[in-house]
Parts: structure tokens; sequence; C-alpha cells
């Protein structure tokens, strides 16, 4: 198998009539979804598509969006999965970049995507969920062996800038569709909670690929639910529960809102987060919760999934990432590009088969963090245990340095959300006149919750050193972030900074 589809065909053929796609009004089999399969390879064909073009689809997850993913792999082509919850402003931006030969819109499942779908020209997909726009006669079709090699593209929100597309390889999606399989034990008897945005390398990797690979089943969703969560867990028999820790706190303030101390879930024996920086007062409350150590990864869609990943039921007193996985490499290095010895932070490398092979159209930004050896210098800094377990601290550009010491702002949020009442905490530097940086910190109050400031700051100041205590700790109603869960900290200083001056 070099192909994704590969995978999915030869489940289908071994077990057609295996419950795949768990809805909330029905399910569909293998092979059932075989058949859609089968007629989007048909349409994309008879529209032209082909080898090396590009299917951008404006999605919430839904069985046609997997279908779509399954047939662009039948054809050649690679699917752009972009989150319909975006901007009209956005999607446009997606649109050009992607040079896409024919969108599609998930318009059954979205009104976002049906509210995209009105800016064009559009025609009845031959499925009925489904809604594409015209052909795109001037779209470029990517010739050569990077044709044949990518399945995929994620886009980056494109909220610092132009939006970047990280082409997805066959191999590396396969790759890791085996890794996280591996590093679960997951079977075909398993079921995976499946809201997570298939648009989004944790959806698409993790939940997708994987669940394909042992032939698991997904009970999919288009949106998060705690109380859908809760009644899934107790009846439809879910093994497997992943998300953001954004989602979990989501989930445990729902609990906590209902009076329910222990979730029902008699199946579950998996649960994990990624895609953010993980806390680890949260990490506790979720394992008090649940019963089940909390699994922690460090991932990112430039490796097609994830870098490291916890040991299988390993109960951890921290928020490491865990260990390398098969077929990746990884460096700790300074600013010279030098090799640091365990214990010392520095910025994050790595290699593998699940390297991108760069961003699509973009070799300048590809050159500027593709190093020599072939690593890719993620930006992130961490470090690794004597044991080879990894610390992820935080984003190089982040970095704080105050009167000549390097803050991680990482271990101040740490801090921060120790104090009760704290839901979410930001931290960042803001340049000075002298040119030193000062810490500002942002708060967000647990539902209900009263946060005394003044407490906060003497909080602060009894666990950190002088140089990494914030000098502004400023409350907002809730954090800016973005549709994975991550905080916007470049929002929350704009915010800031106009509010000063108003």
């Amino acid at each position: 198998m070099n192909l994704i589809h590969h995978l999915f065909d030869q489940r289908a053929a071994q077990t057609p009539d295996h419950p795949f796609l768990l809805l909330q009004d029905g399910v569909i089999t293998l092979g059932a979804l075989a058949r859609m399969v089968d007629a989007l390879e048909a349409e994309l064909g008879g529209a032209g598509v082909r080898t090396g073009d590009r299917v951008l689809v404006a999605a919430e997850n839904c069985p046609e969006h997997v279908a779509l993913i399954l047939a662009c792999s039948r054809v050649g082509a690679w699917a752009c999965g972009v989150n319909a919850r975006m901007t009209g402003t956005e999607m446009a931006g997606f649109v050009r970049k992607a040079d896409a030969r024919v969108v599609y819109f998930t318009c059954s499942v979205s009104s976002a995507a049906r509210d995209h779908a009105a800016s064009y020209n559009t025609l009845p997909s031959v499925l009925p969920g489904l809604l594409r726009s015209l052909v795109n006669p001037l779209a470029t079709v990517q010739e050569g062996a990077l044709g044949k090699a990518v399945a995929a593209i994620i886009f980056t929100s494109g909220t610092t800038g132009q939006p970047k597309g990280v082409m997805l390889t066959h191999a590396g999606l396969l790759q890791f569709a085996q890794v996280s399989a591996t590093s679960r034990q997951l079977t075909a008897a398993d079921r995976s909670y499946a809201y997570l945005p298939m648009t989004h390398i944790f959806g698409l990797g993790t939940v997708l690929m994987a669940s394909l690979y042992a032939g698991a089943g997904l009970v999919m969703r288009s949106q998060f639910d705690p109380k859908d969560v809760f009644d899934v867990l107790a009846h439809q028999g879910v093994t497997q529960l992943q998300g953001p820790p954004a989602m979990f706190t989501r989930l445990l303030a729902w609990l906590d809102s209902q009076g329910i101390t222990q979730p029902v879930a008699p199946d579950l024996r998996y649960v994990y987060t990624g895609a953010a920086p993980l806390d680890l007062s949260l990490k506790r409350a979720i394992e008090a919760r649940f019963g089940q150590p909390l699994h922690h990864g460090y991932g990112l869609s430039e490796y097609a999934g994830a870098l490291t990943l916890c040991t299988l039921g390993q109960w951890r007193d921290d928020t490491s990432a865990g260990y390398v996985v098969d077929g990746a490499q990884l460096r700790i290095v300074d600013s010279q590009g030098q090799d640091l010895p365990r214990g010392e932070t520095g910025e994050i490398w790595m290699r593998g088969l699940g390297l991108m092979p760069g961003y699509f159209r973009d070799p300048e930004i590809t050159a500027q963090v593709i190093q020599p050896g072939g690593w890719y210098a993620s930006g992130d800094l961490g470090r690794q245990s004597e044991d080879g377990a990894l610390q992820v601290v935080g984003r190089l550009k982040e970095m704080i340095i105050r009167s000549g010491f390097n803050v991680y702002p990482g271990e101040v949020e740490a801090v921060l959300l120790g104090f009760a009442g704290v839901k979410n905490a930001a931290v960042v530097g803001r340049t000075l006149a002298d040119g030193n940086e000062e810490i500002m910190a942002f708060v967000e109050a647990q539902a209900g919750a009263t946060i005394d400031l003044t407490a906060l700051h003497a909080h602060a100041h009894a666990q950190l050193a002088p140089y990494k205590r914030p000098s502004v700790i400023h409350q907002v109603p809730v954090m800016p972030m973005t549709l994975s869960g991550k905080i916007l900290k470049r929002e929350l200083i704009d915010q800031f900074t106009k509010a000063e001056y108003d």
C-alpha cells in the first residue's frame, strides 16, 4: 500500500459490513462508504481532475468529506481541506493559494459551508450532501514526482500573514496511521469520538487514518458538544477520547455544571490530548475524573502527525510529550544549530518519513525552515529528559528576554493556571523603550469564578524568580483562540494596546 486509498480499499473489501461511521442519525459501513467514494471518483474524473490537481473542500466533519479525501487519492488529486467556519476573506485566500481545480462544500452539515457556496457558481454533486464549483480551467497541475507523492494540503490559518500550504505525502500519512494505531493498540473493536476537524492534521491523521489502519469505528460529529460526549461515552462504546486541551477544559466545565463527578464511560481505555500546550493542573483533573492516564504528544502539520507520543498506559506526573515515534528523528539545538545535551532547552528540529516536502509553491519560506541535512526547524522550544522524553516549553519567537535572562511563557503560564479560578492563561513579552522586555499575562476566569488579581500577583511572586514575574496581569472575558484551540497571543496584545489608547 503506497496511497492512502489503498488502505481504505483493502478494509472495505475485507469487511464491507463493518460499521465505520456512526452518526447521530444512522451508521455507514465500510461498504456503503466505498460506494460513495466510487461515485465521487467518477465525478472527479468526469470533471477532468487528474494527478497533481488540487481539490479544495470547505468542510465540517461528515461522511461526504471522508469520501472526498479518498476519492481524491484514487484520481491522484490533492485533498485540500479548510474548516468551513473560516471567514469569507480567509476562504478566498485558501482557494487562491491552492489554485484549486474544483471547490466542494459540505452543505448538509454546515451552514457556514452553505454561506461560502453562495459566493460561487455551484452545481449539485453526485452526493446530496455536497455542492461543487465549476471547474477552473486555468488551474496548473503539479507534475512529476511531487504531484504523485502528495496526498493532501493542510493550510495554516493565515492569521499572521498569507496562508501556507503544508504538503502531506501519502507515505507520511500512512506511516503515521501505523504509528498512531500501534501506539494505542487500536483494533477493529475500538471506537473513537471523531469531532476533531479532518481539515486539521489531528483529525486527518490521528483520527481518520489511524482508524482506517486498524479498521476501528468513528463516532463522527461535525461540532463539539459536551453533553453529546457524555452520552456517547455512556452508551455507544467509545474507547478513545482525543482532543486539544481546550476541549477537555470545556468538558470539565460542563461536567461540573451538571454536578457529574465521575462520568460513565464503561469502555473508555485511552485518553489523549495534543495540538496545544498542556497544563499540569488540567492533566491531573482529567486523570482524576476519568480514572485514566492522560496521554500527550507533540505534533504538527509539517510532520504529518506526531513526532513524539507518551507510552500507552503510563502515568506521568509531568506534561511530557513522550518519546520519538518510529521513522522520526529529533534534535534539540542552540542558536547556531549545534546539538545541546539533555536537560538543556533549545529549538526542536526533526526529520523523517513524515516530514513535508515543503510549503506549496513557497520555495523561499520552505528554505527558511529546512536546514542542512534535511532537518526541519520547528520554531518550538523544548528539552529532553535523561530518558529521552520531550518537554515542549514554548515558541522560539515567544521567548522573552528579561534583563538578560530567557523566560519561557509556558513556565509562567503553568504557575498562573495553578491559581484557583483561572481557566486559561497566556504570557507574552512587550519591548520597552530601553530595549528590555516586560512580561505581560492575560487570564480568563472559570465559569462562575472571580479572580483576585492582587492575590494572583502574590501567588506569582511566591513561585517565580524575580525576572519571571509578570509586571501586568490583565483579565479578559474570553481568550481569542484558533479553531484548533491555540490562544491567539498577538490578538491579546492588540486588544490591550487598543484599550490603553481608548
